[in-house]
C-alpha cells in the first residue's frame, strides 16, 4: 500500500454518493477505507457500482448494527490500527456520521491530517447525534471544505483558523447532476411504478427521532396515508424494523412502501414528484437541484440554507406538517416558482475544489509542482 495516498472513509450510502467524485478525481491516490456501518446492499453495494468505484482496499467487520457507542468504538480501534500500520498522507472524512466521527478520531489518533467534507453544518440541536459528530470532528480537522459561506462562518465563530477554511460548494449537486436520468428513463422509472408526473409524492424516513418514536412515526404516516396522491415510501432498513417493532405495518396500507432503491431511480422518482417529504440531509439538498419543493420533517435542520431559499419547510408532525401539506399541494405554482431558483449549494464544482485543496496541502509530489509552477 503506497504511503503518499489519501485515505477516504466511507461507511454510509450518502458519503458513497457525496464523495465518489473526490475519489474518482484522486485516482491513484485514493484508498478506500469501507467501516461497513452500512450494510444492506441496496444501501452500499448498488451504489459503488452505479459511481464506478473501486472495491475497498480495507473493509471493517464487525460494525453494522451495533449500537452507537460500540459501532464507534470499534471503528476507532480497527481505523487507528489500520492508519499505524498504514499511515496516509492524509484521512478524508464526509459529513456527520459515526464513521466520519470515527474516521477522524483514529485518523488523529495515528497523527495523520484530517480532511472534513461538508464541514461546519450546525443544526444547534444537542439532542441530534450527528450534532455531536459534527462537533467532534471539527476541532480534530486540519482542513475544512465548508460547503457553502454560512458554514464556514460556523468553523471561524468556533475558532476554526480561516487559513483551515476553505468554502468549496457541496459535492452532492455534480452528483445528482450525474446520476439524474434522462427523460426517456426517468417516464421508464415513473412507469415501472405506475406513477405519473406531479400526481404523487415521494417520502423518506430513517431518523432516529422519527423512527424510535412509536407515536411520532404512526403520526407521520397516518399523516401520508390520508392524503389523496398516492404516496411512495422506499422504506430505510431501521424504518421498516421501527415499523415491525411498534406493530405499525397498518399504517402502510394507504401508502406505497418499496424497497430502497439506487441513487438513480430515487431521483428520477424525486424529479417526477409533486411533492417530498422527508428527515434526510441528502434530500434537502438534492431538492435545490432538482427543483422540487420539500417538507422536511424534523426537530431542527443544519441545511438552512436549502429552507432560505424557498426549497425547503421545516415542520414537525401533527399540525403543521398537515398545514405544510395542504399548503404546498393546493399551491398550482409550487414547483413552477423553483425553476429559476439557483442551488445555494454551488455549480457543481466542489469535488474538484476539495481535490485541488488535498493535493496542494498533503501530496508531496504535487505541492512541489504547483511550487515550481508559481
Amino acid at each position: 500500500m503506497p504511503s503518499a495516498d489519501i485515505a477516504v472513509v466511507l461507511g454510509t450510502r450518502p458519503e458513497i454518493v457525496k464523495l465518489a467524485g473526490v475519489v474518482r478525481l484522486l485516482e491513484d491516490s485514493a484508498r478506500i477505507v469501507w467501516t461497513g456501518q452500512h450494510w444492506d446492499p441496496g444501501l452500499t453495494t448498488a451504489f459503488f457500482r452505479q459511481y464506478a468505484l473501486p472495491d475497498p482496499h480495507i473493509t471493517l467487520s464487525g460494525v453494522a448494527g451495533e449500537a452507537r457507542g460500540r459501532q464507534i468504538g470499534r471503528m476507532v480501534s480497527a481505523l487507528s490500527d489500520h492508519f499505524t500500520k498504514h499511515p496516509p498522507a492524509a484521512v478524508v472524512v464526509q459529513g456527520d456520521t459515526n464513521s466520519a466521527a470515527a474516521g477522524a478520531l483514529a485518523a488523529h489518533c495515528a497523527g495523520a491530517p484530517v480532511v472534513h467534507v461538508e464541514a461546519g453544518l450546525r443544526s444547534f440541536d444537542p439532542d441530534m447525534p450527528e450534532e455531536a459528530n459534527r462537533r467532534l470532528i471539527a476541532p480534530l480537522a486540519d482542513l475544512h471544505c465548508a460547503p457553502t459561506a454560512t458554514a464556514a462562518a460556523h468553523l471561524l465563530r468556533e475558532g476554526i483558523e480561516a487559513d483551515q477554511v476553505v468554502v468549496t460548494g457541496n459535492t452532492v449537486v455534480e452528483a445528482t447532476l450525474e446520476s439524474l436520468p434522462g427523460p426517456t428513463e426517468a417516464r421508464r422509472v415513473l412507469d415501472g411504478y405506475g406513477l405519473r408526473p406531479d400526481r404523487y409524492l415521494l417520502a423518506t424516513l430513517h431518523r432516529p427521532e422519527n423512527t424510535d418514536d412509536p407515536a411520532r412515526l404512526g403520526r407521520i404516516l397516518g399523516q401520508l396515508a390520508a392524503l389523496e396522491l398516492p404516496v411512495v415510501l422506499p422504506l430505510h432498513p431501521r424504518t421498516r424494523a421501527a415499523i415491525e417493532r411498534y406493530g405499525l405495518s397498518g399504517a402502510l396500507a394507504g401508502l406505497r412502501p418499496v424497497p430502497p432503491v439506487d441513487h438513480r431511480t430515487f431521483l428520477a422518482l424525486a424529479a417526477g414528484c409533486r411533492l417530498l417529504v422527508s428527515d434526510s440531509g441528502g434530500v434537502q439538498e438534492e431538492c435545490t437541484v432538482l427543483k422540487r419543493p420539500l417538507i422536511v420533517v424534523r426537530n431542527s435542520t443544519e441545511r438552512p440554507e436549502a429552507v432560505r431559499a424557498g426549497f425547503a419547510r421545516l415542520v414537525r408532525p401533527g399540525a403543521q406538517l398537515d398545514l405544510a401539506l395542504r399548503e404546498v399541494l393546493a399551491d398550482p405554482d409550487s414547483i413552477g416558482s423553483l425553476a429559476g431558483r439557483p442551488s445555494p449549494y454551488g455549480s457543481g464544482t466542489a469535488s474538484a475544489e476539495i481535490v485541488s485543496a488535498i493535493r496542494s496541502r498533503y501530496l508531496v509530489e504535487d505541492r512541489a509542482r504547483l511550487l515550481c509552477a508559481s
